[in-house]
């Protein structure tokens, strides 16, 4: 079977780790994000020679960007069996001040976006009778949040939801559903985001007293896009150092 994979949100950070793993596991992959020199920067980076690596300008708040992007992939590998929804808008406002404009827009990139990654690329595994959605949660999307802002962690509330959702949907044609829930991540956009003393005490109360290692989540994925993943369908899988325990 083919193994080829999109990652949006691929031009830095966590997505930019998912989409070196998938590479390196032997996946082709298309490199997503807002801007077009970061998917094509973070392509270099995975592959200089570009083999195996497509980098894509994805906005994830259009719909008909998913399908520029399906059919951009199909055009050069002929199908599509993996899409991982990473990209977010990841904002720390004050919930009392959180205003209109900012609210839509992070629940438009976070919720919306794994909305329309879903619809496009979920129906066309479905009628391929194989395909794997994977949905970046948050820590935040089950207690509230701590470093960041109530928008946020609503957003990855729902996409926890929308993932059950697809996972009964689609399941039945071959397309399993799952969701990855982070705590704190050791990344650059968790230092800017997160000023160093809050950030330490954050690190204080984790129990296992450090933040956590993007590349293990990239290796999760990669185990949820394989084809024996099967009989995983609709689970949140919780990497948090045991700030929330089930």
């Amino acid at each position: 079977m083919d193994r080829i994979a999109l990652v949006t949100g691929a031009g830095q950070g966590l997505g930019l780790a998912i989409a070196g793993r998938l590479h390196s596991a032997g996946f082709q992959v298309a490199v997503t994000d807002h801007r077009l020199d970061m998917a094509q920067r973070a392509a270099a980076q995975i592959d200089a020679r570009g083999e195996g690596v497509l980098p894509l300008r994805l906005d994830v708040t259009r719909k008909e960007d998913f399908e520029a992007a399906l059919a951009a992939v199909l055009q050069r590998w002929g199908g599509l069996q993996v899409l991982v929804n990473n990209a977010a808008m990841t904002k720390a406002t004050p919930v009392m001040e959180i205003g209109p404009e900012e609210f839509d827009a992070v629940l438009a990139t976070n919720l919306r976006g794994t909305l329309f990654g879903c619809q496009v690329m979920g129906a066309h595994m479905a009628e391929a009778g194989y395909g794997r959605l994977i949905n970046m949660g948050s820590l935040a999307g089950q207690n509230g949040g701590t470093a960041t802002g109530a928008h946020y962690a609503c957003s990855k509330g729902a996409i926890i939801t929308l993932t059950k959702i697809f996972a009964r949907e689609l399941g039945p044609r071959g397309v399993t559903a799952n969701a990855i829930s982070p705590g704190p991540m050791d990344l650059p956009s968790v230092h800017a985001l997160v000023p160093p003393e809050k950030l330490e005490q954050i690190v204080q109360g984790i129990p296992v007293r450090r933040l956590g290692d993007p590349q293990f989540v990239a290796d999760l994925v990669v185990r949820l896009a394989s084809e024996d993943a099967g009989f995983v369908n609709g689970a949140n899988w919780d990497v948090n150092g045991g700030l929330f325990m089930r």
